[in-house]
């Protein structure tokens, strides 16, 4: 394998954020590639994502967009039907639980980006879970176990079974505590675990949390913690709602440190490579959302989301080794 010297990926790198080692799923035969940047990387997407959509922009299309600017050849494969020889393989499909058999795949690479995160569902990752017999007296929030609402499994079961789109459009008017259909941005709030629908408790597509936003004066924060391999981004995000989501965000701040419980959490989830969202509340870190296929809620990026960009990319090359 040629070497690469190191690029520059849009606007320059910067140097600036902590540097951490991260890399989970390398094989023996990985050995020989230690010393040198990869020539080729494969990205596995589900055979149902529609990874090049603009109306979902992943995170992931403009790190690959910064890589071929260096010379790296990338090719995404859409599915398992087709092996594709490359130095190591990022696994992005975009749903809460991957498959046996798209992981069986991965595994025919020397190394696999990604690969020790098969589950993030709220029932794996949350540590604020509660039931329905718990004595906790504050206020609660209810949310689906799957990821972003269960959105991603809904859509691929509705392209493969024209029945179960047929069914869900008639169960579309039943409450959501029967349907366990909640959109992000919409999670019901509730002052107490007694306000919590009956039907809430019995649904396994429902988990109840404790509400615990982090506060600061009267603005609702969210953190979130970017990272890829040994490059990381940190951000606090303000808004006036509760749940602090893109649309409702009114400033942001960078460069926090991030908590050492979130960097032993990454460790036990396996995680190489995504995105946290989390909150610092009374001195507790809290981890609110873990997500390996983030979005960004640009399509083109201005001089800010390039550095980001610049930033995160340059993580791969820890999976390598360095020239």
């Amino acid at each position: 394998m040629r070497a690469k010297k190191q690029g520059r990926f849009f606007i320059g790198c910067r140097d600036k954020y902590k540097k951490v080692s991260y890399c989970w799923f390398i094989s023996s035969k990985t050995e020989t590639t230690m010393n040198s940047y990869p020539s080729k990387i494969a990205v596995l997407v589900h055979s149902k994502d529609n990874f090049d959509a603009t109306c979902k922009p992943y995170l992931l299309r403009f790190l690959i967009e910064a890589w071929e600017n260096v010379g790296i050849k990338v090719r995404v494969l859409r599915g398992i039907k087709h092996f594709e020889p490359a130095d190591g393989l990022i696994l992005h499909t975009d749903l809460t639980v991957v498959s046996d058999d798209y992981l069986a795949f991965g595994k025919q690479y020397p190394l696999i980006i990604n690969g020790g995160v098969r589950d993030i569902s709220k029932r794996i990752i949350s540590s604020s879970l509660i039931g329905q017999k718990n004595s906790y007296g504050g206020a609660v929030i209810v949310k689906t176990n799957f990821n972003c609402g269960g959105k991603s499994e809904r859509k691929k079961m509705s392209r493969r079974r024209p029945l179960y789109q047929a069914l869900s459009g008639l169960t579309r008017w039943l409450p959501w505590s029967w349907t366990g259909r909640l959109r992000p941005h919409n999670y019901p709030i509730f002052k107490s675990s007694r306000d919590v629908p009956r039907a809430a408790w019995r649904n396994p597509h429902l988990v109840v949390e404790k509400f615990l936003p982090e506060r600061e004066g009267s603005y609702y924060c969210l953190r979130q913690w970017l990272f890829f391999g040994d490059r990381e981004i940190s951000l606090r995000c303000f808004s006036n709602r509760p749940i602090v989501k893109a649309r409702n965000i009114i400033h942001r701040e960078e460069g926090l440190p991030i908590p050492e419980a979130l960097r032993i959490l990454r460790t036990k989830l396996r995680f190489d490579y995504g995105k946290f969202d989390y909150a610092l509340v009374n001195g507790e870190t809290i981890l609110y959302d873990a997500n390996r296929t983030p979005t960004v809620a640009w399509t083109t990026p201005a001089a800010r989301q390039a550095s980001i960009v610049n930033e995160l990319a340059q993580g791969l090359f820890c999976f390598f080794g360095k020239a």
